[in-house]
């Protein structure tokens, strides 16, 4: 097993034709472009899909590779998953040959590979560059071809940045200097995520609210924070994708996700100073004023500079947890102290601070001057109650979210029963008396 950790760059074909005179500003062993084919395999009911799973075949010539990767995570672009391969005389599956270990327990192989057919394929001529940079050598590889499902193609342009030898901050900083060209956007979704798109035809996604954060148990304030940026981020990629394939109120989704990272940096402001963040709070912020804007051009907004490099400052940020230098002393302590406490107390000072803000208003005015308020204060909602029932943070939600969209169509005569609604709901969480 290896632990393959590459970062992923979607690429114009301007951007493709460009890399090479990029990567010649450092040393490096390049390799003229071979061609691949990749066959991917799956269920008729998607169990490989449902594991977090993925196999393929992958030919080089009259060479044959079997791989299975499972479960990891992707942070922005960055992609970190355990890999198996096996060397294979022909293009034929046999999982039999993978580690019995890899496969849930109770996992019958032999009736697997029975249910096991082709799915999509891709094929694509890759050129590499073994670059050197800092302390590292860093594979950068240039993929060019198509995904194909079911006679769907989609065209594929993709850069990968993967580490052989060294620190990933290399990795970063060289992904960095690359994305001060025009025309690239990190690549949260892998080959496979594609065709498994255009196996299912292409189907139109929704736009998605932002759900309430879910941290794993026992989080630490810690975690807790980066469980709610990496929300924040996943969000803001999801909808770059919808945005792109011209979906209505995907800009809007976008400006809540730049809203949601703003939004964590508040809460846990009294622990992580602003001095930690400045200068990717600022790049966010001009991102978030350019999005204000109406009828942008998806295309060239996300294929720019600006986008990328405040999208991968927050990857980086959040992959090598850009915060720690300077939390020091008693803050270092409660960063690691309860979530849920944490959560808690927040909640809280949210409640109180609607109280006062909602609870004293006389004319209708008043209402539109503290929407924003509001909304930010629903967001801080979003990413603390995680560890409540479902049923009742819903509850309490909709009764502000009835109050924010009465007061963002101007109905004016529903704004007092519904404040009155809102404010007579009972908190949800513990210590919850405000």
């Amino acid at each position: 097993m290896t632990i393959e950790i590459e970062l992923k760059f979607i690429a114009t074909p301007q951007a493709a034709e460009q890399l090479g005179d990029q990567l010649a500003a450092w040393p490096h062993q390049y390799s003229a472009p071979i061609a691949l084919t990749n066959i991917y395999y799956e269920t008729a009911d998607n169990q490989l899909r449902r594991w977090d799973m993925g196999l393929r075949i992958r030919g080089v010539g009259e060479k044959y590779e079997m791989t299975l990767k499972t479960a990891g995570q992707t942070t922005g672009g960055l992609h970190q998953r355990p890999e198996y391969n096996v060397d294979i005389a022909r293009p034929e599956l046999d999982i039999a040959r993978l580690p019995a270990d890899v496969w849930p327990e109770g996992c019958d192989t032999a009736a697997l590979q029975q249910r096991l057919a082709p799915l999509f394929t891709s094929h694509f001529s890759r050129e590499r560059w073994l670059v050197t940079y800092g302390e590292s050598e860093v594979e950068v590889a240039l993929d060019r071809g198509e995904v194909e499902a079911n006679d769907l193609r989609e065209p594929l342009h993709e850069i990968e940045l993967e580490l052989k030898r060294g620190k990933l901050a290399d990795v970063l900083a060289l992904a960095a200097e690359l994305a001060k060209m025009d025309g690239l956007r990190l690549g949260s979704l892998s080959k496979a995520a594609r065709g498994y798109w255009l196996s299912q035809g292409k189907p139109q996604q929704p736009v998605r609210p932002l759900p309430v954060l879910q941290a794993k148990p026992k989080a630490t304030v810690e975690e807790g924070m980066q469980a709610a940026l990496s929300l924040a981020l996943q969000h803001w990629q999801y909808h770059e994708e919808l945005w792109l394939r011209g979906e209505p109120g995907a800009q809007q989704a976008v400006l809540e996700a730049l809203e949601t990272v703003r939004q964590t940096f508040s809460l846990f402001g009294a622990l992580v100073p602003r001095k930690a963040s400045s200068q990717l709070r600022q790049k966010l912020t001009s991102l978030a004023e350019a999005l204000e804007k109406e009828r942008l051009d998806a295309q060239a907004f996300c294929y720019s500079s600006p986008w990328l490099d405040a999208q991968l400052s927050l990857s980086s940020w959040l992959i090598s947890a850009g915060w720690r230098p300077f939390v020091v002393g008693k803050n270092a302590d409660r960063m690691q102290g309860s979530f849920k406490r944490f959560a808690d107390i927040m909640l809280g000072r949210v409640a109180a601070d609607l109280k006062e803000t909602f609870g004293t208003i006389r004319q209708y005015n008043e209402y539109q001057d503290k929407a924003v308020r509001l909304t930010h204060q629903l967001l801080a909602v979003h990413l603390l109650a995680g560890a409540y029932p479902s049923q009742d943070v819903e509850r309490w939600l909709q009764s502000w979210q009835q109050l924010a969209q009465a007061i963002h169509a101007n109905r004016y005569n529903e704004l007092d029963p519904l404040c009155r609604q809102a404010l007579r709901q009972p908190a949800f969480w513990l210590n919850g008396n405000v």
